[in-house]
């Protein structure tokens, strides 16, 4: 095992728990009062004090450790480094849930080396639950191993989903609609969580549209450390367009097939 990997790697892992108990102690303090500030970016996306408190607060225990590493993050924006490593965060990935006390956000921390992924956590308070990878030494939930499903059929499928409006406003509605026809189930769960739920094998797609690297990065480490696949609609590698797919790997280029048409 590569010492270099191995070292940043536990740290990411320690570092997204960190960051995702600091936004979950804001969480639980506004839950009666639903008072949570929120401050519209340029794009209208929301952000609160707990997402730039937790991106901050991981920046910080990485540059400790780790000082001419790179960084891309969605409150602080890119700063590079001389390394080769560069680390992708997002502190809150599902702020909207977060804003509404919803309980399924998660703090994310993908780990590229020379442009290619190696490593991703993937962190949720509310559960405290933890799921992550490192290249060439599997996918895991805290300490047990996991792996996507064998299932081979669509009509046997579950298929997860953020939101029906992210495909309406890419003009894709009624290919979402026909892929929905074709699954056993679905499940709008949305964010983080559909890709791991596809890691662990309790679902086979994730079908995603208006995402950014820091939203996918730890999650594409952690899907294909599993077994999975994990590309972009039109098969692509990397986690720079807004679309992306995700399965077991098994039902992958039917629904490749699908978003062609």
């Amino acid at each position: 095992m590569n010492a270099d990997w191995r070292s940043r790697y536990d740290l990411a892992v320690e570092a997204a728990r960190a960051g995702g108990d600091f936004a979950h102690a804001i969480y639980d303090q506004t839950f009666d009062a639903r008072d949570i500030e929120v401050i519209r970016k340029a794009d209208n996306s929301p952000v609160t004090v707990a997402d730039r408190g937790a991106e901050q607060l991981i920046r910080e225990m990485v540059t400790k450790h780790f000082p001419a590493d790179g960084f891309l993050g969605e409150e602080f924006g890119d700063q590079p480094g001389s390394t080769g490593f560069r680390w992708i965060i997002d502190p809150i990935d599902g702020t909207k849930s977060f804003i509404r006390h919803v309980p399924f956000w998660g703090t994310l921390i993908g780990l590229e080396y020379n442009g290619e992924l190696i490593a991703g956590a993937v962190y949720i308070p509310v559960f405290k639950q933890m799921y992550h990878a490192l290249r060439g030494n599997g996918a895991y939930l805290d300490a047990r191993r996991i792996r996507v499903s064998d299932i081979g059929q669509l009509s046997d499928s579950i298929l997860c989903y953020s939101s029906i409006g992210w495909f309406t406003r890419a003009g894709r509605q009624q290919t979402f609609l026909d892929l929905y026809n074709q699954t056993w189930r679905q499940r709008g769960y949305g964010d983080f969580y559909g890709f791991v739920l596809v890691a662990q094998g309790s679902a086979e797609v994730m079908l995603e549209h208006g995402v950014n690297p820091w939203d996918i990065a730890a999650t594409k480490a952690i899907i294909e450390e599993a077994g999975g696949r994990f590309t972009d609609w039109d098969g692509g590698d990397g986690i720079t367009r807004p679309d992306v797919l995700a399965t077991n790997g098994k039902v992958h280029d039917k629904v490749l097939e699908m978003l062609r048409t």
